[in-house]
């Protein structure tokens, strides 16, 4: 049985111990962030929506310029990692970078390129409810990476630390027009006027899963969920919600649709039409594992 606390590992065609060496150390994911990922929660023992993340690892490889992942591969790593974890296992992690590359952030010709892929599997407590605070920094919706899950995560981490400090779990951002963004790990909806509106991927937004799926099911529901037109949420749009104008929603791939219950440190009520979309989505995913 595994141990909960450790993750299950798996690259090159099996699994492989938590202190196995996997990457060199001129690995280009390591020197210089040169690579792509995708996380998956579980949901009875398997990836939930994996068709889904496969489709957008491809994308974000291509966007990178890097080789599209062997999709039968990947697979195969899930499999065998949930096989592995059990039922402690609560999210899945793929992982594809450039591979040994120069120091620099040129990389060596495509036929001399050899890849890393690992693929994770580890517990993943969640929360039916989110809190989150304001930041400083900005996303660049111009960006040469902007809208792709990529393993630079260094603006993330700042990000979120500075959240944790504030007794927050999430992090929100605008982005270089005022636009308002995204979370560190999540998609970011607002309640206002009777529905639920997320920002445009024309903000700079990462394209989410949970997002998506959302969109979708509150469609086929009647449930008033929808993408805003460019415009339509500023940043300054959460000044509102102390005063109870408006709600907040986080979704995720872990965290999955959790209404958000303050505000750099100020109680927020949970929205009618928040509720019903967790609710909703919590519905779907039991019924469909790979939607």
């Amino acid at each position: 049985m595994s141990d909960p606390a450790r993750p299950v590992i798996w690259s090159d065609g099996r699994l492989r111990s938590p202190d196995e060496p996997l990457a060199t150390g001129v690995d280009h994911g390591l020197t210089v962030g040169d690579g792509v990922f995708e996380t998956c929660g579980v949901v009875a023992g398997q990836a939930f929506a994996l068709s889904r993340h496969l489709r957008r690892l491809a994308r974000s490889a291509h966007g990178l310029g890097l080789p599209a992942p062997d999709v039968d591969e990947v697979r195969a790593g899930v499999s065998a990692v949930l096989a592995a974890a059990g039922p402690d296992a609560g999210r899945v992690r793929i992982t594809l970078t450039g591979g040994p590359g120069p120091l620099g952030s040129h990389r060596f010709a495509p036929e001399d390129a050899h890849p890393t892929l690992i693929v994770l599997a580890g517990p993943a407590p969640r929360s039916p409810v989110a809190r989150v605070a304001r930041v400083p920094w900005v996303r660049n919706e111009r960006s040469a990476v902007a809208g792709l899950k990529t393993t630079s995560y260094a603006e993330n981490v700042v990000a979120l630390a500075e959240a944790y400090r504030q007794g927050a779990d999430e992090a929100l951002l605008a982005n270089t027009v005022g636009e308002l963004c995204e979370g560190t790990g999540s998609n970011v909806f607002v309640e206002r006027g009777g529905e639920l509106l997320t920002p445009p991927l024309s903000s700079g937004c990462l394209a989410g899963i949970t997002r998506e799926l959302l969109l979708e099911w509150g469609a086929e529901a009647g449930l008033p969920v929808r993408e805003a037109a460019a415009g339509e949420l500023p940043y300054t749009v959460l000044d509102e919600a102390p005063s109870g104008g408006l709600g907040l929603l986080l979704s995720g791939s872990v965290r999955n649709v959790a209404p958000v219950v303050a505000l750099d440190g100020l109680d927020l009520g949970v929205g009618e039409v928040s509720a019903a979309a967790r609710t909703l989505f919590e519905a779907r995913m039991a019924q469909d594992v790979d939607p």
